[in-house]
């Protein structure tokens, strides 16, 4: 059976983000056409260009959601501060352009790795983690996530994700269910 296909704008801060959601996405379904927009190097910040974005991005999504199959992912890392700071900050950015705050009905799904993506693909990997230290790159070898990553869409699918999984990994498999039902015809 084939699946319904879905133009899904990827906000992200950098490659490996990226890289990272379209395996998961590509994984549970999604088959594009995908729309990516990296932090572009030595710009600025990558949380400065999501934050930048953001607004931009919610509101194209609104303009097209009934006449096109789409999607609007949002990778941002928290850094040192918490899954709900950045959340409240991505809400005050829409605020401060008078847009509403993302409703529950909308595809519009924000994955909030803390502190970085990084922790999740060590996690992923099975390495020991937590979310204060900060954990090597994959400079160049953004696609070594792909295993990894491709497991996590089947046990956030299945809700069998570890227990000891990071909790903003956790708060991500939710993040899934707002973006499923762009899968039904």
């Amino acid at each position: 059976m084939s699946q319904r296909r879905v133009q899904i704008v990827i906000l992200c801060e950098d490659r490996q983000q990226e890289v990272f959601a379209r395996y998961f996405l590509e994984k549970r379904g999604f088959r594009g056409p995908f729309r990516p927009k990296i932090c572009p190097p030595g710009s600025q910040s990558g949380e400065q260009y999501v934050r930048t974005e953001y607004p931009k991005e919610v509101k194209a999504y609104r303009q097209n959601k009934n006449r096109v199959a789409i999607g609007l992912v949002v990778l941002i890392d928290a850094d040192t501060g918490t899954l709900a700071a950045r959340l409240n900050w991505l809400a005050s950015v829409l605020d401060e352009h008078k847009q509403e705050n993302r409703k529950p009905n909308e595809a519009i799904a924000i994955f909030v790795p803390k502190r970085n993506i990084e922790t999740w693909i060590h996690y992923l990997q099975r390495e020991t983690v937590n979310e204060e230290d900060a954990y090597a790159k994959f400079e160049k070898n953004e696609a070594a996530c792909k295993t990894a990553v491709e497991d996590l869409a089947d046990r956030c699918y299945s809700q069998s994700l570890p227990e000891d999984a990071p909790p903003s990994l956790q708060a991500a498999c939710g993040e899934l269910q707002r973006l499923l039902p762009l899968l039904q015809p």
